[in-house]
């Protein structure tokens, strides 16, 4: 069965600047910009007269097409946020007897987390940061990394690869524990 007529609006807020071509839509705010396209979805997109609006109609749409209007709003408000506030995630280092060592390392423009003595292992655990992704070791937590960014999927998947890298392999994982695991996450700028 076709839903006749589904909606759903996002608000912008003041100092955010939307912009629309066709299904691209482009988001600017102080940190800086976004851009993502939809044209995979059949939906229509547009603004508001006064600018403080964005509405998205799918017509005629079955249980997929109508589901898919919460993904592409919560993505739009996804970058709304990640140009006014940013995201961090924040990853503690877990370990029962070989203490991890993880250090950051510029190659070209790429920014390379390199993880070491993990489990006692000689090897060099490498994983290369998205872009517009930055590393900050936490100077007042022990055993603590930060990453920060405006685009939630780049900071969210580089937190994962870095958790990945360290999955415990041939070994019973209910006794080995150790790893770099994500504690906290939240908004770059603090609110007051």
């Amino acid at each position: 069965m076709r839903t006749i007529y589904s909606t759903r609006s996002v608000d912008v807020p003041e100092g955010v600047k939307v912009e629309l071509q066709g299904r691209t839509i482009s988001v600017t705010g102080p940190l800086g910009s976004l851009k993502r396209s939809f044209k995979y979805i059949a939906m229509d997109v547009s603004m508001s007269e006064d600018g403080t609006s964005l509405k998205v109609d799918i017509w005629f749409g079955n249980r997929e097409n109508v589901a898919s209007i919460r993904t592409v709003t919560s993505h739009i408000e996804n970058m709304i946020t990640g140009v006014t506030k940013g995201f961090k995630y924040k990853m503690r280092f877990c370990y029962a007897h070989f203490p991890i060592n993880v250090t950051s390392v510029k190659e070209g423009t790429d920014e390379i987390v390199e993880i070491r003595n993990f489990l006692g292992e000689q090897k060099a655990r490498r994983v290369t940061l998205l872009d517009g992704v930055s590393f900050l070791r936490t100077p007042d937590v022990k055993d603590q990394i930060e990453l920060t960014g405006i685009d939630i999927n780049k900071v969210s998947l580089s937190a994962a690869h870095i958790q990945q890298s360290t999955n415990v392999r041939k070994k019973d994982i209910r006794k080995f524990l150790d790893g770099i695991y994500v504690s906290e996450t939240g908004a770059m700028v603090e609110e007051e």
